[in-house]
């Protein structure tokens, strides 16, 4: 009797254990960028001048546009360019809607302050856009978009997050172009 108790035992532990790996598994393949109704995990980027910007902190004062772009991959994107040139372009729009909107510049550490400071020119952001820096793909990987080739830094992504911090628009490029739409974007901002 007791030997089958104890089989019994170790059947239970090692179906416990089994159940334990299978989520922690199902948890690693979870590594996707986030998706509309997701909550968007916080970050703090610095700006070219070191200045801290804190998404919760500017969600406070309304949603937030996110704009991945591609960073320096060896060169300025010039898609990334035009992207930013039709954002600031509707920078009343975006204002009237209540949003701030946060490019991120993503790269690897080496200069990666002068490289974002080479991107914006003699561009001066309207107030309510913030470029940061994300120096070693810290924010990229953190939302799971690395783009992990040679040339490449971050897939061009836009999200719109909304006060309490939920994902309401979600566009990810797996190319060079195919960007997010300023109409679409202002569209998936949440009403005031």
């Amino acid at each position: 009797m007791i030997p089958r108790i104890t089989s019994l035992a170790t059947i239970s532990v090692l179906l416990a254990l089994n159940v334990v790996v299978c989520r922690q598994l199902q948890a690693a393949d979870t590594k996707t960028p986030p998706a509309v109704g997701d909550v968007a995990e916080d970050f703090e980027l610095a700006k070219p001048d070191a200045t801290k910007v804190k998404l919760s902190t500017l969600r406070e004062q309304g949603p937030v546009v996110v704009v991945v772009l591609r960073g320096y991959p060896g060169y300025q994107c010039p898609l990334c360019t035009q992207q930013v040139t039709s954002f600031m372009a509707n920078a009343s729009k975006f204002r009237e809607a209540g949003a701030r909107v946060l490019l991120i510049y993503p790269g690897a550490a080496d200069q990666l302050n002068q490289r974002a400071r080479e991107f914006l020119g003699k561009t001066k952001l309207p107030s309510h856009f913030d470029l940061v820096i994300d120096p070693a793909y810290e924010f990229t990987n953190a939302w799971h978009l690395r783009w992990d080739a040679p040339r490449e830094t971050a897939y061009p992504s836009t999200f719109v997050v909304d006060k309490e911090g939920k994902v309401t628009f979600a566009k990810i490029s797996r190319s060079h172009g195919d960007r997010a739409a300023v109409a679409d974007v202002l569209e998936a901002i949440p009403a005031r």
